[in-house]
């Protein structure tokens, strides 16, 4: 090969190699109005976030990018809830961080996703007074303004130092309060719960212990439903369905209601009709009307008839009433008909009595005609 084919050959190779690496330039959020500075916290995050908090005591924030399970949705933010109301399905609007009357949220109501799912989200850190007072989370199609206040971005971020940072963070007991899931203990169990690393499911397992208080292993057993998946609902059952603790079971049917695993549903079942609390059983009933299924149906109607608890009987009645299910208005009719419990069958016909549906109204003419 001659001298000059080998340069030609070798400037190809270099040229594609740069595009390479363009193309995989790491990735960064949508950021407007910002004091930027990049980082890098190869060595130790927890150190370098400490730097930053405590370097001054005017707003700032810091960010970094996790790893994050590639689902499609979007993980973004609106200024105000009309700006919501009026992007409707739109393009995610974004928002401005420092504004006090919008929110978050995080679904699949965004036509900017791009064409595959990816696989990581940002981690934003606000700092204030030295300390740390919002943790949010958003995903690459969030445009976010930051009002011009210094942004600390953090490159070479380990996802078990993550994970460990916000562990600490969710640990620390602020006093109580009304607006407690504004704190950032609250907001830090989300955030571990979206790292795609094994990581996060230890330090949500340490958090659902017994011996943690009450509102921070409500908050774990949410996300481990949420965003988990079959880890999540391991830890669940491990934890949440058999906790001799009703309260804590009982919120806890939510977090099995939200799983996307098939075999939650068997487990929610489960707490319907055999968990030894009348309350715990009528919560697990009302969540399975939620799924609205033929099979939730099912269970549910089978605890109108044989739960033992009157006040349960009138929980799954009302829970029938709330569900979608072609079937349940001539379920709940064939309550009002013919359950034993004069109570029962009074509530069925209220709740019959509530709902838009001509077999609804048919049933109760024929009843009033009758009289």
């Amino acid at each position: 090969m001659k001298f000059w084919q080998r340069n030609a050959i070798a400037m190809l190779v270099a040229c594609c190699t740069a595009i390479m690496a363009a193309q995989e330039a790491a990735p960064k959020p949508k950021i407007s109005n910002a004091k930027l500075q990049q980082l890098s916290a190869s060595s130790a995050l927890q150190a370098t976030v400490d730097g930053l908090v405590q370097k001054q005591t005017a707003p700032l924030w810091i960010g970094y990018r996790i790893p994050a399970a590639a689902k499609e949705r979007t993980m973004c933010c609106f200024d105000s809830f009309d700006q919501a109301a009026s992007a409707g399905n739109k393009c995610c609007t974004g928002c401005k961080l420092e504004s006090e009357r919008g929110s978050s949220f995080s679904g699949t109501n965004s036509d900017c996703s791009p064409p595959e799912p990816l696989p990581y989200a940002f981690v934003f850190l606000r700092a204030e007074e030295k300390q740390i007072r919002k943790i949010r989370v958003y995903s690459a199609d969030c445009p976010l303004d930051f009002a011009n206040l210094p942004l600390y971005w953090l490159e070479d971020v380990k996802p078990e130092q993550s994970v460990e940072l916000l562990t600490k963070m969710a640990l620390f007991e602020t006093p109580d309060s009304e607006s407690r899931k504004r704190w950032p203990e609250h907001q830090a169990v989300m955030a571990i719960a979206m790292h795609d690393t094994p990581a996060a499911d230890a330090a949500l397992e340490k958090m659902i212990q017994p011996g943690q208080r009450s509102s921070l292993r409500e908050n774990v057993a949410f996300w481990l439903g949420v965003e988990r998946g079959k880890k999540g609902l391991e830890l669940l059952r491990k934890y949440v369905r058999d906790d001799p603790d009703d309260r804590m079971r009982e919120k806890g049917t939510f977090a099995f209601s939200q799983s996307k695993e098939p075999e939650a549903l068997k487990d929610l079942i489960g707490m319907a009709r055999h968990d030894q609390s009348p309350r715990v059983r009528g919560q697990a009933i009302f969540w399975l009307a939620q799924k609205g299924s033929r099979k939730a149906a099912e269970q549910i109607t089978d605890a109108i008839e044989n739960d033992p608890e009157t006040e349960v009987k009138k929980k799954a009645v009302f829970a029938l009433s709330q569900m979608h299910d072609a079937d349940a208005v001539p379920r709940l009719i064939n309550v009002a008909k013919t359950n034993k419990n004069p109570v029962v069958r009074k509530q069925a016909i209220f709740w019959l009595g509530q709902m838009n549906d001509p077999r609804a109204l048919d049933f109760l003419e024929e009843i009033l005609t009758k009289q």
